[in-house]
């Protein structure tokens, strides 16, 4: 699975406001740009994003900029994602529209997911399988109605989802002096040679 540039600029943008080294002052979104080197436009409509979603507090005015509304431990990443990705459908065949619960596959090799937090997880994703029986669903695979490599995919997903899920934002700032060094150096050294 490869998540979107969107989701991985919305995780760079919490990165950047968790190891701001004056907390106290607000960050703007030309500064996560620089020190990332990725489209100020685009970043923001994924701020603004992460505003809506409850991550980011935005303060308007001439020394307005944002912040982190919450403490990077309470920010999990597999809630993140399942929030920004606009969708999980890794086959055609996958579907947010009509539920079926994915069977077991029946093979010497296939693990079998049961246990709470994969099943917990996979409610949460909100995504399905296409039940190409019902209400006249046509996929573009003649297999597909009958094929068991859909349920495959459907429990790595869930696995990717679960291991993201064990995690959260505190996690991967553990290294923090080292990311601040490469974000807030580089930064500074491009603003001098401006």
């Amino acid at each position: 699975m490869r998540l979107t540039n969107y989701s991985d600029y919305a995780l760079r943008s919490l990165i950047y406001l968790a190891i701001k080294p004056e907390p106290h002052l607000l960050a703007n979104i030309s500064d996560i740009s620089i020190s990332y080197n990725i489209s100020r436009s685009h970043l923001t409509k994924i701020i603004h994003q992460l505003g809506q979603l409850g991550y980011i507090d935005s303060v308007r005015g001439k020394n307005g900029g944002i912040r982190l509304a919450l403490a990077p431990k309470d920010i999990n990443l597999g809630v993140l994602i399942k929030k920004i990705e606009p969708d999980f459908n890794l086959v055609e065949c996958f579907s947010t529209d009509l539920l079926i619960t994915p069977k077991p596959v029946n093979s010497k090799n296939a693990v079998n997911a049961s246990s709470s937090n994969e099943e917990a997880s996979a409610k949460d994703l909100s995504l399905t399988l296409i039940d190409e029986t019902a209400n006249n669903v046509k996929s573009g695979c003649v297999i597909s109605p009958v094929c068991q490599l859909k349920q495959v995919f459907f429990e790595a997903l869930t696995a990717f989802i679960s291991v993201l899920e064990r995690y959260t934002l505190a996690d991967i700032i553990s290294n923090e002096s080292e990311l601040a060094e490469l974000l807030f150096y580089r930064n500074t050294v491009a603003q001098v040679l401006k």
